[in-house]
């Protein structure tokens, strides 16, 4: 059974490179009808905050990636920790150390000073025939592993093939602090034996940490699961990925007015391919997923692909959801006495003339809301031919029966021929009284769209004022 984890440490939101990692993660999972689990590392009290979880929790519903299993919550298996720990120190694959934080510094400043790697010299380290000194009564001492000293560390990595690490290379990590928490290193470890992890796959700044765990796996008597490190993204400019490019928060791509499934579709081709498919649904993409299609090199994110991506899912999505969307935003900016109910109707003019969500707010805002033309947009395009072109217009449009839009174009161009105007000259006028701008879809698609009571209040507000 395929059993994959996407474990994110909520000292922050969930970014780019996060959700690309869980996307994976729950991309192969689903391929292989298999389990996707989510849990939260929060071992780090100092940093982790309530805040940083809901923020992970909001992003992977955004996104759609929902759990199989969990969120689970580090913080709340202490006493499973501390048990495995205390079966370790049992078997001797662990020991306690009482160097002091200050022996320890002075040994890796000494270390640094001769070019060697700065590494714990082994002081408490039991060994057969070693006396070991006596323990201070005024240290508390941390609990280190036992880390094999011959012989190699080696996996077949899923992304970046075979890789070997001489194990004289590691040296005993701590697994438990002095006041006896557990390290990152550790808690992972006993996580992914309890929760059965068969593929770990997470961003390469992990591969270091690879042979430690997998060393306590082995000295656990657990089955090691496959791991696949995922290249890093960079920004735009080739430079490692930063707020100015892409490393934010997941859910302000949802406030910048892009698609979840564009995001997804986005981030899926971030270091992975399918031939020359650029746009598919996660069904399909889920279909199609193995690790034999991930680049071992850098992915680069491209802003203008994102954007483009985004622009084709507008124009395909179902309007009441845009309209919901729309309504959303909207209602974030207050618009008051608000009239929601064209939103459906006015999206198919706009939803191929914008690039995201916001864009296409902007646009149908006028639709919804009282609008009072801007003086000088009055001034430059209702001309007094103008003013008596609309005039005729207005008592056309009170006629039409059927306010549809062929019906609606014959009143227009009527117009146009009875004062011998070209249909800018009216056109533009009408945009302006209508929406308090110069420029809209078809003009008759907007009256349409508008519906009657709107235009015709609308043209009277200017042409007839009270």
């Amino acid at each position: 059974m395929i059993r994959t984890r996407f474990a994110p440490s909520p000292t922050g939101y969930l970014h780019i490179g996060g959700a690309r990692t869980a996307l994976f993660a729950w991309a192969y999972a689903r391929r292989h009808q298999g389990t996707f689990i989510l849990r939260i590392e929060d071992t780090d009290v100092a940093r982790s905050t309530p805040e940083a979880v809901q923020a992970i929790l909001d992003g992977m519903q955004w996104l759609g990636l929902h759990p199989d299993e969990g969120p689970f919550y580090q913080m709340q298996r202490m006493d499973r920790y501390k048990e495995v720990i205390a079966q370790m120190l049992s078997a001797g694959t662990a020991y306690h150390c009482y160097t002091s934080r200050e022996a320890l510094d002075a040994m890796r400043a000494e270390q640094e000073a001769k070019k060697q790697k700065p590494r714990y010299d082994g002081l408490w380290r039991p060994e057969p025939g070693k006396n070991l000194p006596a323990p201070p009564t005024d240290v508390q001492p941390v609990v280190r592993f036992r880390n094999p000293v011959d012989g190699v560390v080696a996996w077949d990595d899923m992304v970046k093939g075979r890789i070997t690490i001489a194990n004289a290379e590691l040296d005993d990590f701590i697994i438990a602090r002095a006041d006896g928490t557990p390290t990152y290193n550790f808690c992972v470890v006993v996580d992914d034996w309890d929760m059965r992890i068969s593929h770990v796959i997470r961003g390469d700044d992990h591969v270091n940490n690879t042979p430690r765990q997998i060393n306590v796996l082995r000295a656990l008597g657990a089955t090691v699961p496959e791991y696949g490190h995922l290249p890093m993204i960079l920004g735009d400019d080739g430079q490692k990925l930063s707020k100015r490019h892409g490393a934010v928060s997941v859910m302000q791509y949802d406030d910048e007015g892009y698609l979840p499934e564009a995001v997804l579709n986005y981030l899926a081709r971030l270091g992975w391919s399918h031939g020359d498919e650029e746009v598919f649904a996660m069904e399909q993409f889920c279909a199609w997923f193995e690790f034999d299609h991930i680049s071992s090199s850098a992915a680069q994110f491209n802003t203008e692909k994102l954007n483009w991506l985004n622009a084709h899912y507008l124009k395909v999505a179902d309007n009441a959801r845009l309209a919901a969307e729309v309504k959303r935003r909207l209602m974030l900016q207050q618009v008051a006495g608000a009239d929601w109910s064209v939103l459906e109707r006015v999206i198919p003019l706009y939803k191929e003339r914008v690039g995201n969500l916001n864009e296409l707010a902007d646009a149908l805002h006028p639709f919804c809301v009282t609008v009072h033309p801007p003086a000088d947009l009055l001034t430059q395009h209702v001309t007094a031919a103008a003013r008596a072109a609309l005039a005729t217009l207005f008592d056309k449009l009170t006629g039409v029966a059927d306010w549809q839009a062929a019906a609606l174009s014959l009143a227009v161009k009527e117009t146009l021929a009875s004062h011998g105007l070209k249909m800018p000259q009216v056109a533009t006028p009408l945009r302006v009284v209508l929406l308090g701008q110069a420029q809209s879809p078809s003009i008759d698609a907007v009256l349409e769209a508008l519906g009657r009571e709107r235009v015709l209040e609308r043209l009277q507000r200017v042409l007839r004022p009270t």
